[in-house]
């Protein structure tokens, strides 16, 4: 008797997460791209649900392109999709923007060549003042209609551009993020630096980065226009002191490995600032890969 209702237990447990499953307003997992018309723009983002079913809400990884990229091509590039399959998390990626005609994306540019605004980069995005927080924070309302979200657990990422877009979120909309993890972009806001409450942060930067200088200065962009960059060790800085860190960053690990052309060696060190437990600063200091995502 015992056996038995346990096993009446069990399938009882196995309908209702079926029937959960098979709510109509959820997406089931794998791929989905979705329109997000937002201030007059057509805009859109592609979601990425891993296969594995849970009771449990998932996190959200925010996985920002970099300047002249898309959200498809994104996807492709960075590889995170086979890490959300395997760790339990959904990823968006949202599409930038660039130039637009009567309300609309430019057809000859729609899903091409996009930027994001910032702060003091990137192209039409920051010249037009688009409001790419405010876009960000929809999207997160958005996929929390369509896929059970923890929404306690949503952090961003992002490439160049997207690194720093990364970070203007984490800046201006603090109680939506948890944690961020920015790449080959560093802080570079147009206004003051006053988050409402400390953040984690991972920052992963090449000190032979030809185009989003490690040390600052300026450039030329992927469009031909000059961008000025901050230093990388600046914003490091500014964190630091809003999750009230103290005392001088240390070096945790240093990793050498043969760069991908056999010429010489790549250097990943591992420095960490003397943070609370809960709110680390932390840089991943690499010496060869360039612009690119490790």
């Amino acid at each position: 008797m015992k056996q038995r209702a346990t096993a009446i237990l069990a399938s009882v447990g196995l309908a209702l997460a079926s029937a959960a499953h098979a709510d109509p307003a959820l997406l089931p997992p794998g791929d989905h791209t979705r329109p997000l018309p937002f201030k007059r723009l057509d805009r859109r983002y592609v979601l990425h649900l891993p296969p594995a079913a849970s009771s449990e809400p998932l996190p959200l990884v925010i996985a920002f392109h970099g300047g002249g990229g898309n959200a498809a091509g994104f996807q492709k590039y960075a590889g995170l999709d086979a890490v959300a399959d395997r760790e339990s998390f959904a990823v968006v990626y949202p599409d930038g923007t660039w130039r637009f005609s009567g309300g609309s994306q430019h057809s000859a540019l729609r899903g091409g060549l996009l930027t994001w605004n910032a702060g003091r980069c990137c192209g039409w995005s920051m010249d037009n003042r688009v409001d790419d927080v405010g876009f960000t924070l929809k999207v997160i309302d958005s996929v929390s209609k369509l896929a059970r979200i923890d929404r306690t657990r949503v952090y961003a990422t992002g490439h160049s551009n997207g690194a720093m877009m990364a970070y203007r979120l984490a800046a201006e909309a603090s109680d939506r993020i948890a944690a961020i993890a920015p790449v080959a972009g560093g802080m570079n806001l147009k206004t003051p630096f006053a988050p409402a409450r400390a953040m984690p942060v991972l920052h992963i930067h090449s000190t032979t980065d030809p185009r989003a200088l490690y040390a600052g200065g300026e450039n030329r962009s992927f469009a031909g226009v000059t961008v000025h960059h901050e230093p990388v060790v600046a914003g490091l800085r500014q964190w630091e002191k809003r999750n009230a860190c103290n005392g001088p960053a240390k070096e945790l690990e240093r990793r050498s490995q043969p760069a991908p052309n056999g010429k010489g060696e790549h250097t990943a060190v591992h420095i960490t600032a003397s943070c609370p437990a809960s709110t680390p600063v932390e840089l991943w200091k690499l010496t060869g890969p360039g612009h690119a995502w490790p």
